[in-house]
């Protein structure tokens, strides 16, 4: 009796796009802005999972170096999405998108 089952590369897309949707609904429904941002990371990873499946399937390297820029782009915008939110706390106390609709003076 064989208890294991194979995991093929369609197990991994499908992750890919749960973890992409997971991250497509924090990014819509959610009003914080840490939230948000952790939603797009995980968006990221999702096509991440994507990039270095289909590079196996084909035999190359070519999603897993396109893998190193994205992780590279994604550190750079944690970086910038965090000084940001820290600006925005500075001026008005709070993380809330609402509250940021209309940045006037």
């Amino acid at each position: 009796m064989e208890w294991l089952y194979p995991i093929t590369p369609t197990h991994y897309l499908v992750l890919s796009a749960v973890l992409f949707g997971i991250g497509t609904a924090g990014v819509i429904s959610r009003k914080n802005l840490f939230v948000v941002l952790m939603s797009l990371e995980l968006m990221l990873n999702a096509v991440n999972l994507s990039f270095v499946v289909f590079s196996r399937i084909n035999g190359e390297l070519t999603g897993q170096v396109f893998v190193l820029f994205v992780v590279a782009v994604a550190a750079a915008e944690a970086c910038v999405g965090l000084a940001i939110v820290l600006a925005l706390f500075r001026l008005k106390e709070n993380v809330n998108l609402d509250l940021f609709r209309s940045l006037k003076g």
